[in-house]
């Protein structure tokens, strides 16, 4: 009997907390909640770093999250609200960070260090192959080939 009442004080507590990150913002129309909604979810939690500031439960995207429909409120446009974040938190907070000299190794970095992984691939391939390819006398010295035949009991021809 102890374990259900725990149980069900367990389950009333998740309840309670899940329903307390749900934002109630009241928007002049639907237009206005669609740019709410397409801002929040294209803006990046300065904190969870890998969530959108819409399903981020961390306090600073309650703030942000409060603070976009302030600036929607006042009637700024969807440019001068991500200017603004940018400018107050870097690049990091766009999924798509534009492309200029501070992001070029974000852009770039993962190509480049695949064409190098290739390369160093390539490398190592071409040296084994001739390695197997090249017959034994041009591979061992002159005494190295002399010892081989004193240990195989051969003369050298």
């Amino acid at each position: 009997m102890k374990r259900l009442i725990h149980a069900a004080l367990l389950g009333l507590a998740l309840v309670t907390s899940a329903q307390g990150a749900i934002d109630t913002y009241e928007f002049r129309d639907e237009a206005e909640r669609e740019r709410y909604r397409t801002l929040t979810e294209e803006l990046r939690c300065p904190k969870c770093q890998n969530q959108n500031i819409a399903d981020s439960n961390a306090p600073i995207a309650m703030d942000l999250r409060q603070e976009i429909f302030r600036m929607l409120e006042e009637g700024q446009s969807n440019e001068q609200i991500v200017d603004y974040l940018v400018e107050r938190y870097g690049d990091f907070v766009r999924y798509k960070p534009p492309m200029n000299a501070k992001t070029m190794l974000l852009w770039y970095g993962p190509v480049a260090l695949l064409v190098l992984g290739f390369g160093v691939l390539a490398v190592i391939l071409v040296r084994r192959r001739r390695f197997e390819n090249a017959p034994a006398s041009h591979t061992l010295s002159e005494t190295e080939r002399e010892r081989l035949a004193k240990l195989l009991d051969k003369k050298e021809p």
